[in-house]
């Protein structure tokens, strides 16, 4: 279902979001990096996404960019004013450090 709301709106970042999420669990860990990409590339200011495409991203080996992700994030985070999601941003990004 969550595939097709994002055929049908493909701006939709909490659809898009929620899909990648589901890819995961369903152990398609390749297809929720792109989908979490996807959220970022259209939706910058998506801070959610950063936290979670960077866990992906470590856990698939690339911490490099799970780094890289995590500090986008930091700085989208800053300018939306959640300081719970920056939080947690710096944590993982220091667990990587």
């Amino acid at each position: 279902m969550l595939e097709e709301f994002v055929a049908a709106d493909a701006g939709d970042s909490f659809s898009r979001y929620a899909l990648a999420l589901e890819l995961e669990k369903e152990s398609r860990q390749h297809e929720a990096i792109a989908q979490m990409k996807e959220v970022i590339a259209r939706d910058p200011s998506y801070v959610a996404a950063y936290y979670h495409l960077g866990r992906l991203l470590a856990g698939a080996g690339d911490v490099e960019e799970a780094c890289a992700i995590y500090a986008r994030g930091l700085d989208e985070s800053g300018k939306a004013g959640d300081q719970r999601t920056r939080s947690e941003l710096q944590e993982a990004l220091d667990s990587l450090s």
